[in-house]
């Protein structure tokens, strides 16, 4: 009885520190202050108290922790340290810290969340995206573009150079747009919900890319040069990265430039000279001037420094000698301008580099600075746009085709998958408003950004996928009245850009998050590798004993919440969603806990540990994507209307999250370790289950009736019923089903039969005859039935119109005369 007295009084004294995260001296009073009330009980005795001082005193008193605690631990992480290269250091360096830093900190701070303030468009914004993003939208036909011409129309081309599409990031002062990053989503959402080549035309020159780089590294002069040209669409930008070498793993790029004297119109100057081949450039056909990236070497030192000076990256006009450009790739049917060029043994200036000379070798910390924003904009608005699109459409398709007698998107089947559509959609909006707002407020978040685009293009995978489902043949055949399948022929794309999936979730999104987002491990990285010892040892110190205390309040939190189903952590609001955020802060501590097991444990090992490393980033990235949808919920008014899709989309992001933690444990390498985290993390098994089939059918259902719920999922959506919009159309055409089915029904009752809901032009001239419909009436049920054939119909053609070489048709066959008799 005595023992089990004393572990309660000594191990609920540190528990009760360690939760409430008390400074290392608090902490120590309050546990002696728990051995002295136990003293006085007699159960705790003089080697309780002895072993109380032994570890007191040397944790408290800095001269002695220090000389015997931390030098032999700094000396021991130093050899363990796993090797960082030049490229991942500065990776790791590039960006900011944001809300993911509250994730990881096992606290998040629901008050600062709902601090950020709600975007806003400005008024120009607005206008643009009512005039002239409007505009384009009704320009572009999508079987002309990806059919016929393979490409936007020359007078769309002019458009775009026009209204400045390509200048949304260009400073004012430049001739450009300077749009928030939010305004950019949207945009893009619009356009892509319109065409994904209109919307990767755009998105590109708008993101990574020349125009980036040079408002943040160029010199004056680059800057007076290329940028006004770069706003009025005098120049289109392409960027060259990606080579045959070097695809996900770009720091491997072989391009190779080598610094040396040249003759350049007449002049003996200092330059370059470039070889290089690069593959799937986005507008590098029509490009105007490429941003290349390269690695850069000095042998003769003309630059006064190392030989080897890494990754620079320079820009080359199109008409430079030598340059190989203007051929395209094909990428899936989807015509956006996407080619390869190369050159070989080129001499150019060396102030083509951008920056001039003294940004020789900075190529690879640009790139990741700029890569930090720009991921956070240009695939996760195209997707996310796509995804609002798809699911107006999905639903009203879903609402007006008909079999066995009732409209399909009333069988549980397909109302699983609008369920998915509406939910997944809905959670990408929230994500791409958080994260843009994120970008406005000046983060770089290099964290965030991976995670906005790995899930957001599979969602839209899931949710084109899906949507096809739905659609069934409607989806399957090509054609001008086909407004589905280009997008599902290009989803790939977005999934293998900038940083491949596969890439993005096993390596990168936890393999920086652990290093930038943890509160204590960057800090004992720099305070290793730092060369003034003592001020290293100091840092060291700090960091490596807040890491400790760090992990022990991880440890009991994650043991509280655990057991208590976390009733006792806070919640900003006491309505339906409070179990989430209650939730969400358990699983915030189990994650923090997680992490410094796993490091502790597997060391430099983790980082090709893949697979878990992806399980430890999907608990951080279901995290973050939860975040999003609660803020976006709050934002929007926490209306009741839209429960169902706040519901669903956190049910989701719980269950994923959960799954991911358990295959954690699972395959964990320590296999008794794993199995004790589970006692302390998850010791009644999991807590959410997949969104109920009940979800599924309020959100089918919003999705196939007309209100404003379903308007705010599409907000900002191309949906106007101009001639020519397959959106507009379609959801016109379900207005007039719906109301054409109580006279339909009115008809049938007159009549005393139940007519198949076809031929509704028939229905109604019944109606006229019967007295019970009248002229207008009618009239709207021969719209009805041409919209609802329009609808289920599909295209069809001459075998030689489908063919891309007329020549090779076959010629008709002469009729043979008959022979005199």
């Amino acid at each position: 009885m005595n023992i089990l007295m004393w572990l309660i009084i000594v191990v609920g004294a540190i528990g009760v520190v360690s939760f409430l995260r008390l400074k290392l001296l608090n902490a120590t009073i309050i546990v002696g202050l728990a051995l002295l009330v136990g003293s006085s009980f007699g159960y705790v005795g003089f080697f309780s108290w002895l072993l109380f001082l032994a570890v007191a005193i040397p944790l408290n008193v800095d001269s002695i922790r220090v000389e015997y605690l931390t030098k032999p631990i700094l000396k021991t992480y130093r050899k363990i340290m796993p090797e960082m290269s030049r490229t991942e250091q500065e990776a790791i360096d590039a960006g900011t810290v944001w809300w993911d830093g509250e994730i990881f900190s096992g606290d998040p701070n629901w008050s600062a969340l709902h601090g950020i303030i709600q975007p806003r468009l400005s008024d120009e914004e607005q206008a643009f995206l009512d005039g002239p993003v409007e505009e384009v939208c009704r320009m572009v036909d999508e079987w002309d573009v990806h059919h016929d011409r393979a490409d936007l129309s020359p007078e769309t081309w002019q458009f775009l150079k026009d209204n400045k599409f390509f200048a949304m990031i260009i400073k004012k002062e430049y001739g450009g747009l300077e749009f928030s990053a939010y305004a950019q989503s949207r945009i893009l959402q619009k356009l892509s919900g319109c065409n994904a080549v209109l919307a990767t035309t755009v998105g590109v020159p708008n993101s990574l890319g020349p125009g980036e780089l040079l408002q943040h590294y160029g010199t004056k002069e680059q800057q007076d040069h290329y940028l006004p040209r770069l706003a009025e669409g005098e120049e289109i930008p392409c960027f060259a990265l990606t080579g045959r070498e070097a695809g996900s793993d770009a720091g491997a790029i072989p391009d190779l430039g080598i610094v040396c004297k040249g003759q350049w119109q007449g002049e003996e100057v200092l330059g370059m000279r470039l070889t290089f081949e690069k593959r799937y450039i986005t507008l590098a056909p029509v490009a105007t001037v490429v941003g290349l990236a390269f690695k850069l070497f000095d042998p003769e030192g003309l630059l006064g420094g190392e030989e080897d000076l890494g990754i620079t990256c320079a820009l080359i006009p199109r008409d430079t000698d030598g340059l190989e450009i203007g051929n395209r790739h094909f990428p899936l049917n989807v015509p956006f301008q996407n080619g390869p060029l190369k050159g070989t043994d080129i001499f150019v200036p060396i102030d083509y580099i951008i920056g001039g000379a003294d940004m020789a070798g900075q190529g690879w910390r640009m790139l990741v600075e700029c890569l930090s924003v720009g991921r956070c904009i240009t695939l996760p608005s195209t997707s996310a746009g796509g995804a609002k699109t798809m699911a107006l459409a999905t639903g009203a398709y879903a609402r007006i085709r008909r079999q066995f007698k009732m409209p399909v998107g009333k069988m549980e089947g397909i109302e699983e998958m609008l369920g998915r559509i509406g939910g997944n959609a809905y959670m990408m909006d929230a994500v791409t408003s958080l994260s843009t707002n994120g970008v406005d407020m000046g983060e770089k978040p290099s964290v965030i950004s991976a995670i906005c685009k790995y899930h957001l293009t599979e969602k839209m995978r899931s949710v084109v996928n899906d949507a096809m489902d739905v659609h069934g043949g409607k989806g399957i055949m090509l054609g001008p009245n086909n407004y589905l399948g280009r997008a599902y022929q290009g989803a790939p794309i977005a999934i293998t850009v900038e940083g491949a999936n596969i890439l993005t979730r096993n390596m990168m999104i936890y393999g920086q998050g652990a290093i930038r987002c943890h509160p204590f491990v960057l800090k004992e990285m720099y305070a290793a590798g730092n060369q003034d010892r003592g001020q290293g040892l100091e840092e060291f110190d700090e960091a490596i004993f807040g890491h400790i205390g760090f992990a022990m309040s991880n440890f009991f939190r994650s043991l509280w919440f655990s057991f208590t189903g976390a009733r006792t952590a806070d919640a900003p609001f006491s309505d339906e969603t409070a179990k989430y955020y209650r939730a969400m802060k358990r699983y915030s501590s189990n994650m923090a806990l997680l992490s410094d097991v796993a490091m502790g444990v597997l060391g430099g090992e983790l980082k090709r540990r893949e697979r878990l490393s992806a399980r430890l980033g999907d608990i951080l990235s279901y995290l973050y994507l939860g975040s999003a949808v609660l803020k976006k919920f709050d934002e929007q008014g926490r209306l009741k209307d839209d429960l169902p899709l706040m519901h669903w989309a956190m049910q989701d992001c719980l269950f994923e999250l959960e799954k991911a933690m358990e295959e954690l444990l699972q395959n964990f390498p320590n296999k008794a370790l794993g199995v004790f985290l589970k006692v302390v993390i998850m010791p009644f098994g999991k807590s959410f289950s997949r969104p109920s089939d009940e979800l599924d059918h309020q959100i089918a259902t919003i999705l196939q009736t007309p209100s404003d719920t379903r308007n705010r999922l599409a907000e900002g959506q191309y949906t106007g019923r101009d001639e020519g919009n397959a959106m507009g159309k379609l959801e016109q055409i379900l207005d007039d089903v719906l109301a054409a089915e109580p006279l339909y029904d009115k008809v049938c009752d007159a009549a005393g039969e139940r007519f198949p809901f076809t031929q509704l032009d028939e229905v109604g001239q019944k109606g006229l005859a019967l007295g019970v419909l009248t002229d207008e009436e009618a009239a709207l049920m021969n719209r009805a039935e041409q919209g609802r054939l329009d609808t289920i119909n599909v295209d069809d053609f001459k075998p030689e119109e489908l063919m891309a070489d007329k020549s090779l048709a076959k010629p008709k066959r002469k009729s043979r005369s008959k022979k005199a008799a």
